[in-house]
Formats: structure tokens, sequence, C-alpha cells
């Protein structure tokens, strides 16, 4: 794929129908969860290659943990074993690897996990993988209202100087462009709490392919798509 002006700096996923796939073929639901873990390797690596700056994908919300436990945990497990083994790789392929959300609640040897990730892949250059993990919407900007309070208390900022900026400055994902492009797979049609602020103005693209199924070829008929998108930002 050639890039151009065109290109989207910044692809948000929702990675959705790993349950399906797994109940449409018999199978447990930690195998569709396995699987959707591999699609979503080859599709970071095609995302690099391709020259994007950045991919945000949604790995559990906050909402996820009222899940069965045995689904959480198989989750929490699938993510422990996938940063060890995809940081390595990252790291090799000069992909920066982030994490956003509370992870308060995760467990400390899934949160030293993501400290050694982080760390291992920091100074890379090629694209910035955000994984949204204990992520919600809502809970995000709660937090930044939460921080920006702190600040007029302490005297740091005066509240008439709060402005979009300021506020985006305060969110998981500050100082990385929102999102050009959101794409959401298995047909559903609503964004869940994801990234609320950050996509005021991106392109919705709503996929029925199951998240297992997604391959970077349609990675790149997304991009085409959003390339003949003619976008406003509201103005007529």
């Amino acid at each position: 794929m050639n890039a151009n002006s065109n290109m989207p700096k910044h692809i948000a996923i929702i990675m959705d129908g790993n349950r399906r796939w797994a109940k449409n073929r018999m199978l447990p639901v930690k195998l569709g969860h396995k699987q959707g873990a591999e699609t979503l390797k080859k599709i970071v690596r095609h995302a690099n290659k391709i020259g994007l700056g950045y991919i945000t994908v949604y790995a559990f919300s906050t909402e996820n943990w009222k899940r069965s436990e045995e689904e959480v945990n198989a989750l929490m497990s699938l993510l422990e074993n996938y940063l060890e083994d995809f940081s390595k790789e990252a790291d090799t392929e000069n992909i920066v690897i982030r994490v956003l959300g509370d992870l308060t609640a995760l467990s400390e040897s899934l949160q030293e996990k993501i400290r050694e990730t982080l760390e291992r892949t920091k100074n890379n250059t090629g694209t910035i993988f955000n994984i949204a993990l204990n992520y919600g919407g809502r809970n995000e900007i709660v937090n930044a209202v939460q921080e920006i309070s702190k600040e007029i208390i302490d005297g740091k900022l005066k509240p008439e100087n709060i402005n979009e900026n300021v506020i985006s400055e305060h969110l998981y994902t500050k100082n990385d462009p929102d999102p050009d492009l959101l794409i959401r797979t298995s047909g559903e049609l609503r964004l869940s709490g994801f990234l609320p602020w950050q996509s005021v103005y991106s392109e919705f693209i709503f996929l029925e392919k199951l998240w297992p199924d997604f391959t970077s070829e349609d990675l790149d008929m997304a991009i085409e798509e959003f390339k003949k998108r003619n976008r406003k930002f509201g103005a007529k």
C-alpha cells in the first residue's frame, strides 16, 4: 500500500466477535480469545509494515469484569502471555507497546508484565500500539476531571483556563492524535464506551466479520474506504 496524505495516522479497533467465533465452531470461548490474540499480532505487524503511526485496540473494558470468573481469568492469563511473547517480537520489529486504562485493578503479576513491556519497547520508533485494558471511556473522563480539579485546588490551574487541550492532556491518550478511523468487527453498531472523547470526528467502519477472521487485507480495505471519505470536521 502506498502511503499518501490521506493515510490515517491513528486507527482504533473494537475487536468484537471472539466468543461468537468460538461458539460457531462449538469451541471453548477461551479458544476464541486466543485466536483473536493471534489475529491482533498479525494486524499490528501489518500496521507497522505500512507505516501507520498509531493503532489502539479495545482489549478489556471496565464492564468485562461482569463476565464469568472462568472467562475473566482466562482472558487475564492470555493477556499476560500475550505481553510476554509479543513484547519480544514487537521490540525486534521496532513497535512501541503502551497500555491505556486503570491498571490498579489488575493482578500484580500482570502489572509487572505491563511495566516490563513498556520498558522493553519505549525507545522504539515504529508504530505505537496502544492496548486499552480495564478501560472505560466515561471512567477515563471522570479521572481527567479529578486530576484537573486537584490542579485547581493546588493553584496550578485556573478554571477559566480549562479548554479542550487541557482535558485531552489528562486522558490516557495524551500526546497521541485522535483516531482518524475507528473499526468495529462483528456487526455491532456502537462504541461500547471506547474513546468517546477522542472519536468525536473519527470516521467509522462497521464490519460483519468476526475479529478472529479479520485480515491484513480487511485493514487495507478499511484504509482505502477511509481515503474516500470527505472529512469536514463540522465545516459546511
